[in-house]
């Protein structure tokens, strides 16, 4: 697979097998991963890798956090900004409704969609689930060198043949996360991730999102 194939697959699946990721796999994607660019060699990013025995007592907190309390905690930053100028509010709101379209889900029905949602925080199924923090005295540039190393470990998933999820919703639930990987107060949550093998009969992985075209984000100068 080429870095090309590899970004043109890269999708978020929303929908895994059971089959088990190898430990050795994992490891090696994080390795290749660290070469990922960051200015001044800073580094920033901090993993924790969650499977087994370990990952089933995470779901479990979950599933009882998620009922008694579904709209969260206090969160540690604005995962979207309050006052979404469009175009960037009309994609959000168009992906959600096409997500929810190809599952059938009609938007009257919040508790559906909900519930739905709801998945979110069993990692949908995978059998592996990534967690990225940072020391809170990082900026916006080590913040931009987080999704510069998630971008990479994602494609470097791809090539193994493993897709994934990143999912910033887990930042809606600090100080749970954090209590249970027993993160320092020094650091800050930043995202999950799921990672597995797609199940291809799962209806939210029979869409892909739309994205706007060249024209719309891109000014050429001198060419």
């Amino acid at each position: 697979m080429n870095v090309s194939e590899a970004v043109a697959s890269r999708r978020s699946v929303r929908g895994f097998t059971a089959q088990p990721v190898e430990p050795a796999i994992i490891r090696r994607v994080l390795e290749k991963a660290a070469r990922a660019p960051s200015g001044g060699n800073l580094q920033p990013w901090h993993i924790d890798v969650v499977a087994g025995a370990r990952l089933d007592e995470l779901k479990a907190i979950m599933a009882k956090t998620t009922q008694e309390n579904p709209r969260g905690e206090p969160t540690d930053y604005d995962i979207y900004p309050k006052e979404l100028p469009s175009p960037y509010r009309d994609y959000r709101f168009g992906v959600g409704e096409d997500l929810y379209g190809a599952l059938g889900i009609p938007r009257e029905d919040k508790f559906a969609r909900l519930m739905w949602f709801a998945r979110n925080f069993q990692f949908f199924g995978a059998p592996l689930a990534l967690f990225c923090s940072v020391q809170r005295t990082m900026g916006p540039p080590q913040w931009s060198d987080l999704g510069m190393f998630l971008q990479t470990l994602m494609l470097l998933l791809r090539e193994e043949g493993l897709d994934s999820c990143a999912q910033e919703c887990w930042a809606i639930y600090p100080k749970t996360i954090g209590n249970f990987l027993n993160l320092p107060t020094s650091r800050m949550l930043f995202c999950g991730m799921s990672i597995g093998f797609a199940d291809e009969s799962d209806k939210a992985n029979q869409w892909q999102s739309k994205r706007a075209p060249l024209e719309a984000f891109a000014t050429f100068h001198g060419l």
